[in-house]
C-alpha cells in the first residue's frame, strides 16, 4: 500500500543499502528511507564512526571528493603527457632534479606535479626517485590515448559552463571540430575539415579493434564493408585477423582518400576498395556479406540512424551480418562511460546520443534486421557489441 512504513526487515534493508551493503529487496519506500539516511549528516557521522561502517563512510566521502576533482586529476594527466613523463620514465627510473631539468620546470613545482601523479598511481617513488606507477605503464607507447587526451582541451572549455550548454542555442567547441555532425551537405567537407578528427579516430581505433575483433570472428566471412570507416585502421586489424578477407571502406570523399593513403602504404592497395559518399544520401555498395559499424551510430541522431540502419540492410545478402560496436548506455560496469561521459560529449558535438543495447536492438528491428544477437567483450567500456541479420536464416 501506497504510504505504508517499511517493517523491521526493510528499515535493516533500507540501513544496509544506505551503508553499501547488498540488500535482497528495497523498494520505492525504502529508497526513500535510504536517501534520508544518507542525507542526515547525523547518520553520516554516525556511520563514518561506527567501525563496521566506517570503511562504507570514507568510500562514499572519497567518491563525492573525487567527482569535484575530476578535472584536477584529468590536468594533471595532461601535464604529465605534454611533458613526456611516462616516455623519460620507460627506461627506469630518475631523481627529481633530472626530471625537472627534463621538463623545463622549478624542482619545487615539478616535485608537485610528480607527488600529485603518484598519488593518482600515475607515477611511483622508487630508489630516491620517480617511477612509473600502474597506470603510467599503460600510457607508454600508447598515441591513442595522447591523442584522447589532448583532444579533450575542446570538450573541456565547451564544459566551462555545463548549464548553458545543456541549454543550448551556442556553437560549441565540438561542433566545429567534429565538421560533419551538423553539415547539410557532409560530403562536401575538404580535407582540411576533415584532417583533425580523421588522425584522432585513427589514433584511437587500435585501442578498440581488438576488442571488436576478439568478440566477433570476421574470418567466416567473405567481404567487409567498414561503413565511417575513417582512415582504414579497423579494416586493416581485421585483414591480419582474417587474410583471405576482402576488403571495403565507404566514408566521406576527403576521408576516403586518406584512407586509400594508409591503406596502401599497409600493403593493402591492391585488396581493398574504397567509395566515397555520404549514407545520409548515397547507396552503400553492394558486394559485402559483413558490414561493420564501429563508433559510428552513437555520432547521430535517431533519424540518421533508421536511414543508416536501413541502407546496410539494402546492401547486405540474405546471408549477410551487420557487426555494430560501440560504447552503449547501461552497460554493466560501465555506465559511467555510456551515459555520463558520452552524454554530454554527444551534446557537446550536436549530434547522436549514447543509446543502450536493448534501444540499438529496437531500432534495428525497425530496420529490418532479425537474430540480434549482443556479445560480450572483455572491454565494455571501449565497445559493446552486436551482430544482427537483415533477413531469417534459410
Amino acid at each position: 500500500m501506497p504510504g505504508k512504513p517499511p517493517d523491521r526487515d526493510g528499515l535493516i534493508a533500507a540501513g544496509r543499502s544506505a551503508l553499501g551493503w547488498p540488500a535482497r529487496r528495497v523498494g520505492p519506500a525504502l529508497l526513500t528511507l535510504r536517501d534520508r539516511l544518507v542525507g542526515s549528516a547525523r547518520f553520516r557521522a554516525w556511520a563514518a564512526r561506527f567501525p563496521p561502517t566506517r570503511a562504507v563512510a570514507r568510500r562514499r566521502t572519497g567518491a563525492l571528493f573525487d567527482l569535484c576533482a575530476g578535472f584536477v586529476y584529468s590536468q594533471i594527466l595532461f601535464a604529465c603527457l605534454e611533458l613526456r613523463a611516462f616516455e623519460l620514465l620507460s627506461d627506469g627510473p630518475l631523481g627529481l632534479a633530472a626530471l625537472a631539468q627534463r621538463f623545463d620546470l622549478p624542482p619545487e613545482r615539478a616535485e608537485r606535479l610528480l607527488d600529485a601523479a603518484v598519488a593518482l598511481r600515475l607515477l611511483a617513488r622508487r630508489g630516491g626517485g620517480y617511477g612509473l606507477g600502474a597506470l603510467g605503464a599503460a600510457l607508454v607507447d600508447n598515441p591513442g590515448v595522447a591523442a584522447m587526451v589532448a583532444h579533450h582541451a575542446l570538450f573541456y572549455a565547451d564544459l566551462a559552463d555545463p548549464v548553458a550548454l545543456l541549454r543550448g542555442g551556442g556553437d560549441t567547441r565540438l561542433q566545429a571540430y567534429w565538421a560533419y555532425a551538423r553539415a547539410q551537405a557532409p560530403a562536401s567537407a575538404s580535407g582540411e575539415d576533415v584532417g583533425a578528427y580523421s588522425a584522432l579516430m585513427a589514433a584511437s581505433q587500435p585501442l578498440v579493434a581488438g576488442e571488436i575483433l576478439d568478440a566477433y570472428p570476421v574470418g567466416r566471412h567473405r567481404c567487409l564493408l567498414d561503413v565511417g570507416g575513417g582512415e582504414g585502421v579497423f579494416l586493416a586489424e581485421a585483414a591480419a585477423r582474417a587474410p583471405k578477407l576482402a576488403l571495403m571502406l565507404f566514408d566521406l570523399p576527403a576521408v576516403a582518400e586518406r584512407a586509400r593513403g594508409r591503406l596502401a602504404a599497409a600493403g593493402l592497395g591492391g585488396r581493398a576498395q574504397v567509395f566515397g559518399g555520404s549514407f545520409l544520401d548515397d547507396p552503400l555498395p553492394s558486394g559485402a556479406d559483413l558490414i561493420s559499424l564501429v563508433r559510428v551510430v552513437h555520432d547521430h541522431d535517431d533519424d540518421a540512424v533508421r536511414r543508416l540502419l536501413r541502407a546496410a540492410r539494402a546492401a547486405l545478402p540474405a546471408d549477410g551480418r551487420l557487426l555494430l560496436a560501440e560504447p552503449m548506455a547501461g552497460t554493466q560496469g560501465a555506465e559511467r562511460m555510456g551515459d555520463a561521459y558520452f552524454g554530454l560529449y554527444l551534446l557537446a558535438m550536436g549530434s547522436g546520443r549514447p543509446r543502450s543495447a536493448a534501444a540499438l536492438s529496437a531500432l534495428l528491428r525497425e530496420a529490418g534486421f532479425v537474430r540480434i544477437r549482443h556479445l560480450r567483450s572483455s572491454t565494455p567500456m571501449l565497445a559493446s557489441v552486436i551482430v544482427a541479420a537483415p533477413t531469417a536464416r534459410v
